[in-house]
């Protein structure tokens, strides 16, 4: 094998047995009770949850602060050593901190420590050290000592992977207690995928006004066949006065065309499909996708009360916005 490889190889197989045994802690009496309190701490916590680090440990606080965040726990990462030059204002009484560090005796720690206790802030410790110097002060501590990836044991491997799982597991374990839904996430990332499934509405992202294709029942067929191909939609609705009476689609006209070849005596009632799809205005737009892939058609009518149109969505804008 490769050695290349097989170092790779080795290296996620010390961090899979990492991620087990930090798995297997909470079947162990005093980690899960600790692991209990912490979340019930940062529950009942009327501020924010400070997450702090140095180092690696600073970049794993930077995701968990992250992934609270998104999750519905207010927080903010404190670099560590930022925070004795007057950052440490950012701390309030009502705070909660989080402290990740492998060791448990990282200098620049211990020197915020007193400021911490001056104002009776809660700590939680995530540490490869249970018994160090820092986990003296703190009120929670999360021993997560594991063995590195690093064959010497030294550079944080490992251990910054754990400390970041077990920060995820605080965040999932606070969204399901707070009863976290997918429409709140989807609120914290209105740009993802998810955020656009949730939240957006055809009447968004709908063609409307001057743009819309209009005809009534008597257009000459065509004028139809010319404002479809200006609107650029592929079809155009049919009005039997202010109501909707049917559309006409590309698929419509040859499917005309083929039965007959003249068509300068044909209206635009003699081409329409009748009764087509439409959803409510209000409707979102992946409900919009969802019928439009049921029905295999690519335009669907956005109606403002079932009877008059407000607008047109077309299969190919829903795919832009990766809904689908």
């Amino acid at each position: 094998m490769d050695k290349n490889i097989r170092y790779g190889k080795e290296a996620v197989a010390k961090e899979r047995r990492s991620i087990q045994i930090l798995e297997k802690k909470f079947s162990e009496k005093e980690f899960a009770r600790t692991f209990s309190a912490a979340v019930n701490e940062i529950f009942k916590c009327k501020g924010k949850v400070i997450v702090t680090g140095l180092g690696k440990s600073g970049i794993i606080a930077q995701k968990i602060s992250a992934t609270l965040n998104s999750t519905g726990t207010y927080s903010m990462f404190l670099h560590t050593a930022d925070s004795i030059h007057g950052d440490l204002g950012t701390i309030r009484k009502e705070d909660i901190v989080m402290i990740i560090s492998k060791s448990g005796d990282t200098p620049e720690i211990l020197k915020i420590i007193p400021f911490f206790k001056r104002y009776g802030v809660k700590t939680i410790l995530i540490t490869g050290d249970k018994n160090s110097t820092i986990a003296h002060f703190c009120e929670y501590i999360l021993d997560c000592n594991v063995e590195e990836a690093c064959p010497h044991n030294l550079a944080p491997t490992s251990s910054s992977t754990v400390a970041l799982v077990t920060g995820d597991a605080i965040a999932i374990a606070l969204l399901q207690k707070r009863g976290f839904s997918k429409k709140d996430f989807a609120l914290f990332h209105p740009g993802g995928v998810l955020g656009r499934k949730l939240l957006l509405r055809v009447d968004d992202i709908m063609v409307k006004g001057n743009d819309l294709p209009i005809v009534n029942l008597n257009t000459n067929l065509k004028e139809v066949i010319y404002l479809i191909s200006s609107k650029r939609l592929g079809c155009a609705i049919v009005l039997n006065k202010k109501n909707i009476a049917g559309m006409v689609t590309d698929g419509d006209l040859r499917r005309l065309l083929e039965k007959r070849m003249d068509i300068e005596n044909l209206k635009a009632k003699d081409a329409m499909s009748i009764n087509p799809k439409m959803i409510p205005s209000s409707s979102l737009a992946v409900n919009a996708l969802n019928v439009m892939e049921k029905n295999k058609i690519t335009q669907l009518i956005i109606s403002n009360d079932g009877n008059t149109p407000a607008g047109i969505i077309h299969i190919h804008t829903l795919v832009e916005l990766g809904l689908k």
